[in-house]
């Protein structure tokens, strides 16, 4: 043990401070080597602190008008399974709680414009999560379009210019299959599995199973989790505190304050035009990320909108 003397206090004060780190370290340790430890205690506690809850699954969903079999053993099973996974995928959860604040009220009035059913914005939260993603099969956006898609339904997509990320354009083209679709089966619940599985696929099954209901259709893994997944979202986005999910206004994510430039000549350097509009290049991105080049040739004279942020 060291002993301190009345010499002590003529020790420099950095060595006196090691000798106290040395010392304090040297307790902390040994009460730390020598403490008992009890796997069965830290069992105990755990489970009487932690707790994992089955989630209640209502008698009544709906997607659309058209309602969900919930008492049909494998449709509830399904459901069960898409409110187990993102309910306790706490942290995307929430995330979606944010960005949904942000980018509803684009997607809403859209659909309500195009005269597509409200509830098909869960769809694009089942696609992306919200986000301008692209899948390993090469589908962009925050709806997930395929190229070949996105050009049938009308959007610019080059080197330079890809509309599958301009959230305006791109829903206006997911509205356009989807009512296509419904068309087609008679069932907006159809329109949303053909959403994910094409057309083509839907009609084929629906022959050959002899059936006219999704519920009653045997698809692929993706498929049949497609929709549950869908109405899942929908429940758990629609009442989130019943799920446990806590926050504020202040939490939410929200849009950027922007205008519309018009722009029917080329732009030979975007990180000029954003400067030129007191704005960065990364602001001008984040605002237009269907821009996806440092330039914008124009040769047809095409107009784009081009959003400007308010400074």
């Amino acid at each position: 043990m060291l002993i301190f003397d009345k010499n002590i206090t003529s020790m420099p004060k950095k060595i006196i401070l090691l000798i106290l780190g040395l010392l304090i370290t040297g307790v902390a340790g040994y009460n730390f080597k020598t403490a008992p430890y009890s796997k069965e205690a830290v069992k105990n506690g755990f489970l009487n602190n932690y707790k994992v809850y089955a989630i209640p699954i209502p008698d009544s969903l709906q997607l659309v008008d058209e309602p969900v079999p919930v008492k049909q053993k494998d449709v509830r099973e399904r459901i069960d399974r898409e409110l187990l996974v993102n309910t306790y995928w706490q942290s995307n959860g929430l995330l979606l709680l944010k960005r949904k604040n942000k980018y509803f009220p684009v997607i809403e009035s859209i659909l309500k414009r195009e005269g597509v059913p409200d509830d098909f914005k869960y769809l694009a939260v089942a696609e992306s999560g919200l986000q301008n993603i692209t899948s390993p099969a090469g589908a962009k956006g925050f709806w997930q379009i395929m190229k070949k898609t996105g050009k049938e339904l009308g959007l610019e997509i080059n080197d330079e210019v890809d509309e599958r990320y301009n959230l305006e354009k791109a829903t206006v083209a997911a509205c356009q299959y989807l009512k296509k679709a419904k068309q087609q089966y008679g069932s907006w619940t159809l329109a949303a599995a053909s959403y994910n599985a094409g057309m083509n696929k839907i009609a084929k099954e629906l022959e050959r199973q002899r059936v006219n209901n999704y519920y009653d259709l045997l698809l692929n893994s993706e498929t049949s989790r497609y929709v549950p997944r869908i109405i899942a979202l929908k429940h758990i986005l629609e009442h989130p505190k019943d799920f446990g999910f806590v926050f504020s206004q202040d939490d939410l994510y929200t849009p950027y304050d922007s205008y519309e430039v018009k722009v029917d000549n080329s732009i030979e350097d975007l990180a000029l035009f954003a400067k030129a509009h007191n704005m960065t290049y990364k602001e001008l991105k984040l605002l237009n990320p269907w821009l996806r080049s440092d330039k914008l040739t124009n040769k047809q004279g095409k107009i784009y909108a081009i959003k400007i942020l308010k400074k």
